[in-house]
């Protein structure tokens, strides 16, 4: 006598049926689909979106400037800074914690959405620069009559932030297509986005390009014609940088759990075999590539204003190093890690870069070794062993 045992199949596009089926006589039961967050999950995040839209602004605009609850306008700004570091560690945990894609070129694409947004800024001083001039400033200093080619449509705020979008993503799209076909991987790939963005910020550097030279854009006095030096308007802009930052954590984590982010981490795990399996891993790792740096894009756009600032010098191939080092620190392919390790390595760089600023970077080459070698799980990743032990010892 033989007996067959119930099996469990899968729909041919990776999905588990809604319900159970029968085939063949056999009752075939499926899990179903995880959820995007945990209970506890959502608290956490419903806490975060209270504190970003409701708890910052009362704290800084109504509580008073002697109450020990107050607070500054520093720590807005400070707060609003990390918030956009944590989009591009975000990004950068998409491409390397789940795709096996390291770049070190990410901040190329951050100083793009940055100068897209400093552009408009830069058009929105009008009259009131330092040679009353619809030129900016640096073009009247350098003797320029009329505006160069490509800050033609810079006036307009609806232009200007598509090409937030645009000048990141298309770039991504361009040099991931010809890298990804022709199969660079690991340590190849991360020095030619090294080279990129170096070689970007040399291009930044000259004053012919049209974007400031080595000053890049400052002195900005309005966005969309409300002065950005008023408190309001700061908040405004920490507000949005919270939201932008939740809402990506959101979108990320639909994403990796879908069918797309699967095949990402298996593409990580064993690109061969994904091919093998009858799966195109150019077309996935290039479409999040793209994904990734248009949210470094959207992160610069974010931090320029609040900032006020932006220059070649955010192209350094040391800030996109950092990016990396975030994602470490907090903990790679966890979506949640990286946004800690961001908020931790920036906040000691806040106050390391005042008390001892020749150590900094002694200090962040140390983390980085620490966390090789013995917290290859970053932070969270700490943490969770650290819960699971004790929930073991309850058992």
């Amino acid at each position: 006598m033989s007996s067959s045992a119930p099996h469990n199949s899968v729909r041919s596009d990776g999905e588990a049926p809604a319900n159970p089926s029968t085939s063949s006589g056999r009752t075939v039961v499926l899990p179903s689909a995880a959820p995007l967050m945990t209970k506890r999950g959502w608290s956490a995040f419903l806490v975060a979106l209270i504190i970003v839209c409701a708890g910052a602004p009362v704290l800084n605009l109504m509580v008073p400037d002697s109450s020990m609850f107050h607070l500054s306008d520093f720590a807005i700004s400070l707060i609003g800074k990390i918030m956009c570091y944590a989009i591009c560690a975000l990004a950068m945990d998409l491409i390397w914690g789940y795709t096996g894609i390291l770049s070190l070129g990410h901040g190329l694409f951050f100083a793009l959405g940055g100068y897209a947004m400093g552009m408009y800024l830069m058009r929105q001083i009008g009259l009131d620069g330092n040679y009353k001039s619809e030129l900016p400033d640096f073009m009247v200093f350098l003797d320029w009559k009329v505006l160069p080619w490509h800050w033609l449509g810079s006036s307009s705020f609806i232009f200007q932030m598509a090409m937030v979008v645009l000048a990141p993503g298309l770039l991504a799209l361009v040099f991931g297509f010809f890298a990804f076909r022709s199969r660079i991987k690991g340590v190849y790939f991360s020095i030619i986005t090294q080279a990129l963005t170096f070689a970007a910020m040399l291009l930044f550097f000259r004053n012919e390009t049209g974007f400031g030279g080595n000053n890049g854009f400052t002195d900005f006095k309005r966005i969309l014609d409300i002065p950005i030096a008023q408190p309001s308007t700061r908040m405004v802009l920490f507000v949005l940088t919270g939201c932008t930052l939740l809402g990506f954590y959101i979108f990320s984590r639909w994403l990796v759990q879908s069918k797309f982010g699967r095949v990402l981490q298996a593409i990580r795990d064993a690109e061969s075999r994904v091919m093998f399996s009858g799966y195109n891993p150019v077309a996935y790792k290039l479409t999040i590539w793209v994904i990734s740096a248009i949210m470094c894009g959207i992160a610069g756009a974010l931090y320029v204003p609040q900032v006020g600032i932006i220059n070649p010098g955010e192209m350094s191939p040391a800030n996109s190093i950092e990016m990396a080092i975030w994602a470490a620190v907090g903990g790679r392919a966890t979506l949640i890690g990286p946004i800690v390790g961001a908020f931790a390595v920036n906040g000691a760089k806040s106050w390391f870069t005042a008390a001892f600023p020749e150590y900094w970077l002694y200090f962040l080459g140390a983390i980085f070794v620490i966390v090789t070698l013995y917290l290859p799980q970053g932070i969270v990743g700490l943490v969770r062993k650290f819960t699971s032990k004790k929930e073991g010892e309850r058992a």
